[in-house]
């Protein structure tokens, strides 16, 4: 799919036309179209892809995960599963059968966490997009 066919597919989900995701956006008429044969300015691309809350990466057919989290939720994510971690650090040292965690495993816990964080976010995207 080009970025012309993937918006309006994504058009299509939520009930609208392209003309009308233009209208809703304030883009010029033809704008979106003109997608067919011509890369999009970055402004705009930036517009459509909030708008369905997906990844310009997505539209641009560069990853073809269409829940994908943006920079800035990466980073909450990453954000929040330290405080979880200093959490547990700070209630007492985390123990595994009496030895405390190494910071190798601590390591790997907090990867783990960002990685479920990081598929419940997905999901609740998916959820929110299938509503």
């Amino acid at each position: 799919m080009d970025i012309y066919e993937r918006v309006q597919y994504l058009a299509k989900n939520q009930g609208l036309s392209v003309r009308e995701l233009g209208n809703k956006l304030n883009i010029g008429p033809t704008t979106l179209y003109k997608w067919k044969n011509q890369t999009p300015k970055s402004d705009i691309l930036i517009k459509v892809a909030d708008f369905f809350g997906v990844s310009t990466d997505y539209l641009l057919g560069r990853s073809n995960d269409k829940y994908d989290l943006s920079p800035e939720e990466k980073i909450d994510i990453g954000i929040e599963a330290e405080k979880m971690m200093k959490g547990l650090n700070d209630e007492g040292s985390i123990n595994f059968y009496g030895e405390p965690m190494s910071e190798e495993d601590k390591e790997a816990t907090l990867s783990a966490l960002n990685l479920l964080m990081t598929i419940n976010r997905k999901k609740a995207k998916k959820k929110k997009d299938m509503n």
